[in-house]
C-alpha cells in the first residue's frame, strides 16, 4: 500500500508539474501579447496568489476531511481555471486570463501537500526517500510539459489556446489518480490539534530555519525561472529555445530526487541544504557571464539542482521538527509563506527584467537572500561541531 500511494502521488506530482512547466513557458509570452511586457508576469503572480490564499484553508480541510477529497477538489478547481484561461486566450481577454490564475492556483496548492502525504505514508527512517521519490514525478513533467507546448501551441489560434485545453485534461487525470489514494487519517490525536500556540511552535529554531529555507529556495528559483522567458525574449532567442531551457531546468529540479533522500540520510540535512545554496549561487555566476542559449541553459539547470537540495532538505527538516498533532497547521503556514514569496517574486520579475536587466535580477535580488540562508546553516553546523571539538581537545 505504501508503494502504491507513493506511485500515485508521484503521478499526481507529474500532472501538477506538467501544468506548471507549460504555464511557465507560455504565461509571460501570453501576458506580453495580451497586455505588455511590464505586466507579462501578472497572470502567473495571480496564480501564485491563489495558491497562497488557498494553501492554509486546504491544510485545515485536510485535517478535517482527510487529504484525498481535498486533493480531488483542488485538481477539479484547477481544471476549471485552465478552461477559463483557454477562453481568455481565445477571446483576447487579459483580464479573464489573469482571473483564471486564481482557480489554477488551487491545483498548485494541493500539489504542495503531495510530498507531506508521502512522508506520512512511510516509516520515520524512510521519510526523506518517500519525499524524494514523490518529487521524481517532476521528471515526467519535464518531458511532458514542453513537448505538450510544442505540439499544441499552434493547433488552435490564438497560440496556446489548445495547450490550456490539454492541461485541463491533465488536471482531470490528476483528480482521478488522487481518488485512488488510500491514506491513513492525518492525526491520531485530532482533539489536540491547534492546542499549541504559534509562539511556542515558532520558538523551535529548526522549524523556523526549515520554513525560511523553503521560502528562499523556492522564491529564488521561481524568480529566475519566471524571468528567464522574458530575458530570453530580450536576447532575441526563439520560443523553442525557451521551452528547451525550461524543460532541462525541470529535469535538473527533479532528477536528483532519486538520491537526495539518501544524501540527507548519509550527510545530514544541513549539509544538503548548504549544497543547494551553493548550486544556486553557481547558477547565478553563470548567468552573469553571458546571455546566450548555453548560458541560460546551464544557469537554470544549476538553479534547478539547487532548488532540489534546498527544498527537499527544508521539507525533511520541517517534517522532523513538527509535532504530529500540529502538522496540518504548520504545513499550511509553511506553504502559505512559500507562495507569498513566490507571488512577490513573480509579480516583480517582469518589471525587474524590463527596467533593470537580467544581471541585476540575479545579483541584487537573488544573491542576498541566499547568503542569509548560507550564513545561518554554516553557523548551525559550527555550533553542532563545537561540542565535538571540545571533547576531542580534552
Amino acid at each position: 500500500m505504501q508503494r502504491t500511494n507513493v506511485m500515485l502521488l508521484a503521478l499526481c506530482q507529474a500532472a501538477v508539474m506538467t501544468m506548471t512547466s507549460l504555464v511557465l513557458s507560455s504565461s509571460a509570452l501570453i501576458g506580453a501579447d495580451l497586455a505588455s511586457a511590464q505586466w507579462a508576469t501578472l497572470p502567473l503572480a495571480v496564480q501564485y496568489l491563489g495558491t497562497m490564499l488557498l494553501t492554509y484553508p486546504m491544510s485545515r480541510w485536510m485535517g478535517r476531511w482527510g487529504r484525498r477529497p481535498v486533493f480531488v477538489m483542488g485538481a477539479l478547481l484547477g481544471a476549471s481555471g485552465l478552461l477559463l484561461a483557454a477562453a481568455g486566450i481565445h477571446q483576447g481577454s487579459f483580464a479573464l486570463f489573469v482571473v483564471a490564475g486564481l482557480l489554477i492556483g488551487s491545483f498548485t496548492a494541493v500539489g504542495q501537500f503531495f510530498r507531506f502525504a508521502a512522508a506520512e505514508a512511510a516509516p520515520p527512517e524512510s521519510r526523506s526517500r518517500a519525499i524524494s521519490l514523490t518529487l521524481t514525478g517532476g521528471l515526467l513533467a519535464a518531458v511532458a510539459g514542453p513537448q505538450l507546448a510544442r505540439f499544441t501551441a499552434e493547433v488552435w489560434m490564438p497560440t496556446f489556446t489548445a495547450s490550456f485545453l490539454a492541461l485541463a485534461l491533465v488536471a482531470l487525470l490528476a483528480a482521478g489518480l488522487a481518488s485512488r489514494l488510500r491514506l491513513s487519517p492525518l492525526s491520531a490525536h485530532p482533539q489536540s490539534a491547534g492546542s499549541t500556540s504559534w509562539s511556542k511552535l515558532l520558538a523551535n529554531p529548526r522549524l523556523v530555519l526549515a520554513m525560511a529555507a523553503g521560502v528562499v529556495g523556492y522564491g529564488v528559483m521561481n524568480l529566475l525561472m519566471t524571468a528567464t522567458p522574458l530575458a530570453m525574449l530580450c536576447s532575441q532567442l526563439a520560443f523553442d529555445d525557451t521551452a528547451s531551457v525550461i524543460q532541462w531546468h525541470l529535469v535538473a529540479m527533479f532528477a536528483p530526487s532519486f538520491f537526495t533522500g539518501w544524501l540527507i540520510q548519509r550527510l545530514g540535512v544541513m549539509v544538503v541544504m548548504l549544497a543547494g545554496c551553493g548550486l544556486n549561487l553557481a547558477g547565478i555566476a553563470v548567468s552573469l557571464e553571458g546571455v546566450s542559449y548555453s548560458h541560460y541553459l546551464v544557469a537554470l539547470m544549476l538553479v534547478g539542482g539547487g532548488w532540489n537540495f534546498l527544498y527537499i532538505g527544508a521539507t525533511s527538516l520541517l517534517t522532523d521538527s513538527c509535532p504530529e498533532a500540529e502538522k496540518t497547521r504548520v504545513q499550511g503556514l509553511n506553504d502559505t509563506l512559500v507562495f507569498l514569496g513566490l507571488t512577490v517574486a513573480t509579480m516583480g520579475s517582469g518589471a525587474l527584467v524590463t527596467h533593470l536587466g537580467w544581471e541585476i535580477v540575479n545579483l541584487w535580488a537573488a544573491v542576498p537572500v541566499l547568503m542569509v540562508i548560507v550564513a545561518i546553516v554554516v553557523l548551525w553546523l559550527w555550533e553542532q561541531r563545537r561540542p565535538d571539538l571540545a571533547r576531542s581537545s580534552s
